[in-house]
């Protein structure tokens, strides 16, 4: 049995020694059997190949996508963070140009009156165990600000300050129910109390049985002895409408504030009236009427007959 095994494993040797001969010798003589055995390997392979590679390719394409998946979710994080970021930059810079607008106009009317007053940015609104209405500012007694002062805004008057810390105050809105403050009419200096009504609403009632008000008509603070709690002058609102009830001892009406008490950024306490009472000259302009537009219509001429 060794014998023939041996026999067979020789006779294989000598086999492959015999076409390996035969092979270079064909080689030597210009026959590329190598290469036509090579090039129909590669024509029977190729359409496996392209199979092959229709199908990895996705497959390496989906590894891929898999693997920069979480380095584009990150990018759109960081995107999304920095458009909010951008989203509360620019609030920021409306709040900032609106306070800017507010306190101008503050100092305008505190300007033309000649009012020594400190600026102030309002903090908070709401109410307190006394009051319902009010707003607390960030300025106090360190800037020399004290009870019963006069604060004003851009259109006229906010209320008065009842209290105060070093740096922070609170001020009664006039539209607090609680609230009253003298006024005259513009002009004919006829005068009454201005009452809060809560929510933005404001009543007046004529002290005398012959002054009179009608719808139009500027509210004037009268002023206070000694300017506290109201310095003269300051706008208050203007008549909206004028109760006609019969049998009225004084006339009585409603009265529309000329500052929006529910926007409130920035106000100004008034420490002093150096110049004193400045008369009318703090009366808001009236607002310009629409302008009339007229229209021509040219008639079609009769067609004659």
């Amino acid at each position: 049995m060794p014998a023939r095994g041996s026999n067979r494993t020789r006779l294989l040797w000598i086999s492959l020694l015999v076409t390996s001969l035969f092979l270079i010798t064909l080689d030597l003589r210009g026959v590329s059997i190598i290469s036509s055995i090579r090039s129909g390997a590669q024509t029977i392979l190729a359409p496996f190949q392209k199979a092959g590679s229709a199908v990895i390719s996705p497959l390496g394409n989906l590894f891929e996508d898999v693997s920069n998946l979480g380095r584009t979710q990150s990018k759109i994080d960081a995107l999304k963070e920095e458009n909010e970021k951008l989203k509360s930059q620019l609030i920021l810079n409306e709040n900032v140009v609106g306070e800017l607008k507010q306190l101008k106009g503050t100092l305008d009317l505190a300007g033309s009156a000649r009012f020594k007053v400190v600026a102030a940015r309002v903090i908070t609104r709401g109410g307190t165990a006394t009051f319902g209405e009010t707003i607390v500012i960030d300025q106090g007694s360190r800037a020399g600000i004290k009870r019963d002062m006069t604060v004003i805004a851009t259109s006229g008057l906010v209320g008065v300050v009842k209290s105060t810390t070093a740096n922070s105050s609170v001020v009664l809105l006039m539209s607090d129910p609680s609230f009253r403050v003298g006024v005259r009419v513009a002009g004919t200096q006829d005068m009454g109390i201005l009452s809060g009504g809560g929510d933005n609403r404001f009543s007046i009632q004529m002290l005398s049985a012959t002054g009179q008000i009608n719808v139009g008509d500027v509210l004037l603070s009268r002023g206070s002895s000694g300017d506290r709690p109201f310095v003269p002058g300051v706008p208050v609102g203007r008549v909206s409408f004028v109760e006609s009830t019969a049998g009225q001892l004084t006339k009585e009406g409603r009265v529309e504030g000329f500052v929006d008490l529910d926007g409130l950024g920035v106000v100004s306490v008034v420490l002093d009236a150096t110049a004193g009472d400045p008369g009318d000259a703090l009366v808001p302009r009236a607002p310009k009427p629409a302008p009339t537009v007229t229209v021509f219509v040219t008639p079609k001429p009769t067609p004659s007959e």
